[in-house]
């Protein structure tokens, strides 16, 4: 049988408080979204909505600017993590072969961006001429390089046996069948990882929309919410009426607005844990 020790104890303690200190913010902004307004506005809500009930997310659902910006939210996720993951493999295959001419030099270079950047007005700069501000591939193209994404997925291809690049060859492969046909079927760990580190950049980012894009009808979810907190913080009022009697509590408009924008993401992990779990440890056991 197992002892316990101290560091047992500890640990456990530790990880609970962690793990406390991480969900409550949320299961706070759901019982604030379900509780019935007099409670919120007296501020007894904690841990367990009181007069529970959906009004918010009513509110929330049936504002036509949150679904249109849930459909570019999904088209920036998808298309962007699409993009991201089709370059970034591309590039970090060609940076694991050690027969690559100047292969060292170009490693160098893209760590040296890892340190140093041109900076937001130059790239704001660059991403005009190029035509793309108010348009989709604003979103797309600026982030779709990784450098620290890029060099995880580099470091799990040089891993990969050379032995099964060389019967690739022997049966007439290219670099490119080599690609498609062995390294990419054996490299779902790393795609489901990586994957899920831009997916999740990309749903939570409002940065690039506030640089490149003009018309609201492009906003992601992100910058309605952003604009939904800051129209909150400035409100002198914290109370809304709408029609009869119906009162809308800022604070319960905004929070059901967050769950409603983070609650999506959240669920994709799950169905890719199997993956992820292994992608996390790339490159962490030498041997």
């Amino acid at each position: 049988m197992r002892r316990w020790s101290w560091f047992d104890a500890v640990n456990i303690v530790l990880l609970l408080g962690v793990a406390v200190a991480t969900l409550y913010p949320f299961v706070y902004m759901a019982a604030v979204s379900l509780s019935k307004d007099i409670y919120v506005m007296k501020n007894e809500v904690f841990l367990w909505p009181k007069g529970f009930n959906f009004n918010m997310y009513e509110v929330v659902f049936r504002d036509k600017q949150i679904w249109s910006a849930y459909g570019n939210t999904i088209l920036y996720v998808t298309l962007g993590t699409a993009v991201s993951l089709v370059v970034t493999s591309m590039g970090a295959y060609a940076l694991s072969r050690k027969d690559m001419v100047f292969q060292r030099g170009f490693t160098l270079m893209i760590v040296f961006t890892m340190f140093f950047s041109g900076g937001m007005i130059p790239t704001f700069l660059i991403v005009r001429e190029l035509g793309l501000v108010d348009t989709i591939w604003a979103m797309v193209l600026p982030g779709a390089v990784n450098t620290w994404n890029l060099i995880i997925m580099r470091t799990f291809f040089s891993g990969m046996p050379k032995e099964l690049e060389e019967s690739g060859r022997m049966d007439g492969l290219t670099d490119i069948g080599v690609f498609v046909r062995i390294v990419l079927p054996l490299s779902k760990a790393v795609f489901a990882t990586i994957g899920l580190f831009y997916a999740v950049a990309l749903w939570n980012n409002f940065y690039l929309p506030l640089l490149y894009l003009r018309q609201p009808d492009l906003f992601p979810l992100q910058v309605l919410l952003r604009n939904l907190i800051l129209a909150g913080a400035v409100n002198s009022g914290e109370v809304t009426s709408i029609g009869g009697d119906n009162l809308i509590v800022e604070d319960s408009l905004k929070f059901a607005t967050i769950m409603v924008s983070t609650v999506p993401i959240l669920l994709i992990y799950p169905f890719i844990q199997k993956y992820f779990v292994k992608g996390v440890m790339i490159g962490a056991v030498k041997g």
